[in-house]
């Protein structure tokens, strides 16, 4: 049983927007109403509550009976509920409480706090930005990260978090929100920093015809409209650009537990272009499914679109099940070729001890993938006659400490192995030129990462990160009949030029500025600096409002 004691502060007029999209629900924990009119002057057997009010709860309201309470400790300018903690502990928990009534659960994942999730906004305070009609959603994200290696170019090759060295960098300002007029529904947020180059730049898709859809989209990160039903406990149909929760890891980073995530989630695709069936059949339970385009595609690869199923399964607070899967035919130009992918993540919140000082909650995520391809000469593990093996298996996993309410560390890591190269990020520069030659059918790209990450909460909408990130490649090989690269990550002579810019002889320039670089071959002998071990350093600061 719940022992529920409203706390009344400072006059504060919050409010509660009913939403069904969980990949965009701000953590408010709400409470869950009792079958029948009980006191709640005790939480068990024979135990008291400490203040001098009694309450009862009759049907879903909470009803005083004598004078408020005391405060408690530490609290703000704000309405608070108190709700029995019936763990080993035995300590309450403090959460925050929209309004004067215990609501029912009929929203999905609303009766519990899932702030604690990677991937997940930490926020419990209610949007800077909201109306009946808007719901803002802003986010500046900032970084400066030191490769050990010191890159003449300053250039990070295999990364979509941090793109230049011993710079500070706007690596994403996230500026949008939700509309939502009746069971009409909309989510427009754009995007600009490094995030509208490094992650549009491998959609192959988007080389395939006219229109250049790179430019067209690149400074949208999310944009959809739908309708929603009452049905369950929410259906959602919307069709547009929208977050493909594959990796664990989100595309916003003020939600994630590190900064540099693991290959598992930085080679798999951060959004999809097409339709999305949300439902709700419980409110602990959400199964969507996918009719796209392709994989992280603008366009299409070939003329089959792609189809996937996401589920999220929280049975209690404190674990989670997120199940996606994947089918299409991505390979640019080899449309017998099919691919498929199974990307599934467990979290497990192992520690709670709310208000305590020092060490005050744990949790921990496992994610694990399995994919292949088969058809055009390869199968998954090379097992068919004549065939190469194609196939990406990786795992990645983290542990994460909460100390108060402020401060956190987490250390973690992971291990790829992608025989065939097809999900690799391609590097940037004259590294590139190189990677294209000797990748496709044959080749191999085996590799590790870890890190830890230091963590400062400022407050709810402030945080900062200290990084360290280590990335070692184990094996590269080249397709039959082409070569090895000597590495993958920027060594200290980058991957630009002799002199690390974008001009000198050879070189021309578009016309928006953008400069042509000559042939590899034109350069004198020189070649791009690669290496097998990526060491660095990452300072981030990000804001979300």
């Amino acid at each position: 049983m719940a022992l529920a004691i409203l706390i009344a502060a400072k006059s504060q007029d919050l409010t509660q927007k009913s939403s069904s999209d969980l990949s965009n629900q701000t953590n408010v924990t709400t409470g869950t109403g009792a079958e029948n009119v009980k006191s709640i002057t005790t939480y068990e057997s024979g135990v008291k509550s400490n203040g001098t009010t009694s309450y009862k709860v009759v049907g879903t309201d909470l009803v005083k009976v004598t004078e408020a309470p005391p405060k408690l400790e530490n609290e703000d300018d704000v309405l608070y509920k108190i709700y029995s903690d019936k763990g080993s502990s035995g300590a309450f928990r403090k959460k925050k409480y929209i309004d004067t009534t215990i609501p029912h659960s009929a929203d999905p994942f609303a009766w519990g706090d899932f702030s604690w999730m990677m991937g997940q906004s930490r926020k419990t305070s209610a949007p800077a930005f909201d109306s009946k009609y808007f719901t803002g959603d802003v986010t500046f994200d900032l970084n400066s990260t030191y490769s050990f290696a010191d890159p003449i170019d300053n250039t990070v090759v295999g990364s979509t978090a941090v793109a230049r060295n011993n710079e500070l960098q706007l690596s994403f300002a996230g500026i949008g929100g939700d509309i939502h007029y009746g069971n009409v529904r909309g989510r427009l947020m754009m995007q600009f920093g490094n995030r509208s180059t490094v992650v549009p730049r491998n959609d192959i898709s988007s080389y395939k015809g006219q229109y250049d859809l790179q430019t067209i989209y690149r400074y949208i990160s999310e944009a959809y409209a739908g309708y929603h039903w009452d049905k369950w406990h929410g259906i959602n149909l919307d069709a547009g650009i929208f977050m493909s929760y594959v990796g664990l890891f989100s595309y916003n980073n003020f939600e994630n537990w590190g900064y540099q995530p693991s290959f598992t989630s930085d080679n798999t695709p951060w959004f999809f272009n097409g339709i999305r069936l949300q439902t709700f059949p419980t409110d602990r339970l959400k199964v969507e499914y996918w009719l796209v385009n392709g994989w992280q595609s603008y366009g299409t690869f070939n003329h089959a679109p792609g189809l996937g199923a996401s589920i999220y399964y929280r049975p209690k607070e404190s674990i989670a099940w997120v199940f996606n899967n994947y089918y299409g035919h991505d390979d640019a130009g080899t449309p017998t070729r099919l691919r498929y992918h199974l990307d599934y993540s467990f979290l497990h919140r192992y520690y709670n001890m709310p208000g305590k000082k020092g060490l005050n909650k744990a949790a921990f995520s496992f994610t694990t993938d399995f994919g292949g391809e088969n058809g055009a000469g390869v199968s998954p593990f090379g097992h068919k006659a004549g065939t190469y093996a194609q196939n990406f298996i990786s795992a990645m996993t983290y542990n994460r400490l909460w100390f108060g309410n402020h401060f956190a560390w987490t250390i973690g890591g992971g291990f790829m192995h992608n025989p065939g190269q097809y999900l690799i990020l391609a590097p940037t520069g004259y590294a590139d030129t190189l990677f294209q030659q000797q990748t496709g059918v044959g080749s191999k790209f085996d590799a590790w990462d870890g890190s830890t990450t230091f963590e400062w909460d400022v407050n709810q909408n402030l945080t900062l990160k200290f990084e360290l990130v280590h990335r070692h490649i184990i094996d590269i090989h080249g397709a039959p009949g082409t070569f090895d690269l000597k590495g993958y990550f920027a060594g200290h002579g980058g991957v630009t030029g002799p002199g690390g810019y974008q001009f000198g002889p050879g070189y021309t320039y578009a016309s928006n500025g953008g400069a042509v670089a000559p042939t590899l071959a034109s350069q004198g002998g020189w070649m791009p600096d690669l290496s097998n071990n990526d060491n660095r350093a990452i300072l981030a600061l990000m804001v979300r409002f």
